[in-house]
């Protein structure tokens, strides 16, 4: 989600709930400044976790899924 630091100031409880769900880009003047992001989850071990999923080979959806659920 991108909003304005004005917005984000007036509204600093709000961004700090969906914080917890979602990334939050606050910009100034039309240019990125900040993001505010969850401590809790650790956003690179989510994506060492998806490398390798799904091999070169052509694969179903559900076969994908049944594939990774096996490896946890």
């Amino acid at each position: 989600m991108i909003v304005t630091a004005t917005e984000f100031k007036t509204n600093l409880g709000k961004y700090l709930e969906l914080a917890m769900r979602q990334d939050i880009f606050i910009t100034k003047n039309g240019k990125s400044i900040a993001k505010l992001t969850s401590p809790t989850v650790n956003k690179l071990a989510l994506l060492d976790d998806l490398v390798g999923v799904i091999p070169q080979t052509e694969m179903t959806d559900e076969e994908a899924k049944t594939e990774r659920l096996a490896r946890q």
